[in-house]
Order: structure tokens, then C-alpha cells, then sequence
């Protein structure tokens, strides 16, 4: 297991983890994927944990084996675990394309074969998945500015929120358009560029990174954000 720079408790809850893993699955386990910003060494305080694991074959009391460790990863990292059986992968990764298409830029195998670099995608797919994941950000967005903003903690929550799935559909845009697809945040800033929308994207690293921005701008950087989603997807909704 190689894993990028990481702290030292995260380094070891996640070990310990692949071997729980590795206890309660035995043969079973095909392998354990560590997808997102974890994968590239750019964790911040507020950031999850994201791992799926890929099983041949699942019954109950492996699962009940695994139960403690996880319960006890989750709350050492904030871990999230995507299960998907051997015979599943493919549709789930047509099903959930752009988010096995952030998986498949950036990931490290923590155990077993690679089984994400294999993944083939339809583009059809890609572009149905990112359009269907920007209108519902937009959706959830303007939810969010009407019953969370006067909140400006809650608002800078859903900005921070928003901001991995627009990030991850900004590189599925560029790469779809035929550009090369940056990291995520790079990608953002790449399409908003020269747009009216760039100026927000500061705003939205604060929030991801603190949970919090400066005092009497959270309502109008949610609703920016809001605007923001809504201009991608008509951006997507032009791809061929």
C-alpha cells in the first residue's frame, strides 16, 4: 500500500482499516479504492475520507464483522465507503459516471488489483450524468439560499458542500469539450475563466477549507454558487 502524503493518524487509521477489511472479507475482497482529494495528498481539516471497496461476493456476517472498524474509521476520518460487488462495477460506473469518472483520475489502490483503471465509460453516459448532477446542484443550491441563508453558518455549509460535485463536474466538462482535465479545482477555475462567475470560486475554497467566510457575504456567495451551477449546466447541456 502506497499511500500520498498524508498525516500521520490518517496514514494509520486507514491501515488499519485495510486490515479490517482484509480480516472480515478474506477472498472476497477484490479491492479497497482511495478516490478524492485523500488521493492526491490535498486534504484539508473539513475534507471526507472516501474509499469504495470491491467485493466478489458479500453475505451477511462479513459484513457484521466489519461493522466496529468502519463505525470507528468513520468517526477517526469522517470515511466514506461506496460497496460494489465484482459484477457491479461496470453499471454502477455507467450509472454514477461522473463520479467514476473523478474516481478513475484520482485514486490509489490500498489493496488488490486496480480495478478502476480497467472502467470503460460511454460518453453518452458522462454527458447524461454531469448534466443530470449540475441541474440537481442548481436545484439543491437555490433550496439551500431559501431556507438556510439567513443562517450564515448554514450557508457557508452548502457552498462548502456544493463545492466537490461542481469542482468534478467542471474536469468531466473540460474533458468532454477535449481539453485536458485538470485536477478539480484547477478544472473549476479553468471554465469559469474570463466568466462573471470567477470571482466566486475564492469564496468557495474558504468555504470548503474554513466552514466559514467572512461576516455578511454567505447569503450572496450561496446564491452566486447557485447562479454558478446553473451556468454549467447549460454549459453541459450544449455538449454534443
Amino acid at each position: 500500500m502506497q499511500l500520498p502524503q498524508l498525516a500521520g493518524p490518517v496514514s494509520e487509521a486507514l491501515g488499519l482499516f485495510v486490515d479490517a477489511a482484509k480480516s472480515a472479507f478474506g477472498s472476497s475482497l477484490r479491492s479497497i479504492v482511495l478516490f478524492g482529494s485523500a488521493a492526491e495528498g490535498k486534504m484539508r481539516a473539513t475534507s471526507d475520507v472516501n474509499v469504495l471497496v470491491v467485493l466478489d461476493a458479500l453475505n451477511r456476517s462479513q459484513m457484521d464483522a466489519f461493522r466496529e472498524p468502519l463505525r470507528v474509521a468513520h468517526a477517526a476520518l469522517n470515511l466514506q465507503v461506496m460497496f460494489v460487488l465484482t459484477p457491479e462495477l461496470g453499471e454502477a460506473a455507467e450509472a454514477f459516471a461522473n463520479k467514476f469518472d473523478d474516481i478513475r483520475r484520482r485514486h490509489v489502490i490500498l489493496h488488490g488489483d486496480d480495478v478502476v483503471k480497467t472502467l470503460t465509460i460511454s460518453r453518452d453516459a458522462l454527458v447524461r450524468r454531469v448534466r443530470q448532477v449540475l441541474l440537481n446542484q442548481t436545484l439543491r443550491l437555490r433550496d439551500a439560499y431559501a431556507e438556510r441563508s439567513l443562517r450564515e453558518e448554514q450557508a457557508a455549509a452548502a457552498i462548502a458542500d456544493a463545492a466537490g460535485p461542481l469542482r468534478a463536474a467542471a474536469a468531466t466538462i473540460l474533458e468532454l469539450e477535449g481539453s485536458a482535465a485538470p485536477d478539480p479545482k484547477a478544472a473549476l477555475a479553468a471554465l469559469a475563466a474570463g466568466s462573471e462567475h470567477a470571482a466566486v470560486l475564492r469564496y468557495m475554497s474558504d468555504a470548503r477549507e474554513k466552514k466559514l467566510l467572512e461576516p455578511g457575504i454567505a447569503a450572496s456567495v450561496l446564491f452566486d454558487v447557485a447562479r454558478l451551477a446553473e451556468w454549467m449546466h447549460r454549459r453541459a447541456a450544449e455538449l454534443p
